[in-house]
């Protein structure tokens, strides 16, 4: 009888910092250099916590992979033509890409939150469902207000709420779902 060792997982708090460094960074350089020097410095530190991810755990989930196709052609297309609207339009892009993706999966009744959070939670099917619609219009909504805030606000008050309100805001919407968490838990089938 053979066992498949399970993957690795990346310590929650070095996911944390893969996540959020690159934007940490991005908020950095663009205070000092401004939002052509910030955007190159976003797209190696996205490249680099991919690198590092991968290193550590021999593999890439798919969000951070899908989030890094992105922000490498819209951080490109930026500083080719010189244009900051390219790295404005990325975030509505994503948020509307994981939006539909998961509306997708909820319409061909495979909720998508269920592949990428079994390992973590243990949820019924209609808690799976539930917390997809949560979080797809979540998502949604993040485009909305993105679209909203680059389009009426400077480009360091854009990068500023990319970090300091988008950020908090992920953080406290995922917490107000742990009611849900618990409502729908299930025990994990041995295996």
């Amino acid at each position: 009888m053979t066992h498949t060792k399970p993957p690795n997982k990346l310590n929650p708090t070095l996911k944390l910092v893969l996540d959020i460094g690159p934007l940490i960074l991005f908020f950095a350089a663009n205070s000092k250099f401004g939002i052509y020097i910030a955007t190159g410095a976003f797209m190696v530190a996205v490249l680099a916590a991919l690198a590092v991810a991968y290193v550590l755990v021999r593999r890439i989930e798919i969000m951070p992979l899908v989030t890094a196709v992105i922000v490498f052609v819209f951080g490109g297309l930026t500083l080719v033509l010189h244009d900051d609207l390219f790295i404005k339009l990325k975030p509505t892009i994503i948020y509307l890409l994981f939006g539909g993706a998961l509306l997708g999966g909820l319409y061909f009744n495979k909720p998508l939150l269920g592949l990428l959070f079994d390992s973590v939670f243990h949820l019924t099917e209609e808690g799976w469902r539930k917390l997809t619609w949560r979080w797809a219009l979540f998502f949604l909504l993040l485009a909305v207000v993105n679209e909203v805030v680059w389009r009426t606000q400077s480009t360091d008050f854009w990068v500023s709420f990319k970090l300091f309100g988008v950020v908090p805001l992920t953080f406290l919407f995922g917490a107000l779902q742990y009611p849900l968490l618990m409502k729908y838990a299930i025990e994990p089938k041995d295996e």
